[in-house]
């Protein structure tokens, strides 16, 4: 019996080069500018780059423009993407190996404290705090803060909060980074490109992650016109909260 040859699946192709698959790698734990990418993976700028660009053209890693400057861009690596084509790659080597099972959640015995932070603590950090708090049924020491923290939640993070988790934090304030500054964090997550470049260290054995995300208010205009960007951030933070379970007592 001859046997037919199929093709060799896409992520298999992607993630086969040694190069791309320590940019997945790294991607995989938060996002990065080339020029971080250069020192993490120990490869020449044009190569990085060239990598990256394949790796973009496959559909598994997307760029965003720095918020901090706009001539950089932070790489993130789509991580249900990647759920998607692995199950592919399995499925077509044996069905079995196809089935896509849901992350767990996380239930750690000494959970390690979360802190969050973004420019203003009313939108992107304070969405982080509530969905962690609720992936893990609050087994996590979870808090966010401001680097320049607003006067009071933006009403769209409240109302996007309540209507798709259902989640009360109307009566939540934003917090001034400098407020925990004798207190030490497991995991430290910036989520703005801005407050990475002035967060402080919170000890050697602090992970650091950084997720590139674009402030949903930043346009301005109306609570009703801002409200989609809203629902859109709440979604990738959500995404990026099931992966991010996963991770939390995994060793750095």
């Amino acid at each position: 019996m001859e046997l037919v040859r199929q093709p060799v699946p896409s992520f298999v192709q992607l993630a086969a080069h040694p190069v791309r698959w320590h940019l997945l790698a790294a991607l995989s734990g938060s996002d990065y500018r080339v020029r971080e990418m250069v020192s993490l993976v120990g490869e020449p700028q044009n190569l990085i780059s060239y990598h990256l660009r394949l790796l973009r053209d496959g559909g598994l890693v997307r760029a965003t423009r720095s918020s901090f400057d706009g001539r950089d861009s932070y790489y993130h690596l789509d991580l249900d993407r990647c759920t998607e084509m692995l199950a592919g790659a399995g499925a077509a080597l044996h069905p079995a190996l196809g089935r896509n099972l849901a992350p767990t959640t996380l239930t750690p015995a000494t959970p390690a404290p979360v802190l969050f932070v973004c420019t203003g603590n009313s939108a992107r950090s304070a969405i982080a705090e509530a969905l962690l708090r609720r992936s893990t049924d609050g087994t996590v020491d979870v808090i966010s803060a401001g680097t320049r923290p607003k006067p009071g939640m933006h009403p769209n993070t409240v109302r996007v909060l309540r209507e798709e988790f259902g989640i009360d934090i109307a009566d939540q304030h934003p917090r001034h980074l400098d407020t925990l500054a004798d207190r030490r964090f497991g995991t430290v997550i910036t989520l703005c490109d801005k407050a990475r470049e002035v967060c402080p260290e919170f000890g050697d054995d602090t992970r650091r992650i950084h997720w590139s995300i674009a402030d949903p208010a930043a346009d301005g205009g109306t609570d009703d016109n801002t409200y989609p960007a809203f629902r859109a951030t709440a979604a990738e933070i959500d995404t990026r909260i099931r992966y991010l379970c996963e991770t939390l007592t995994a060793p750095t």
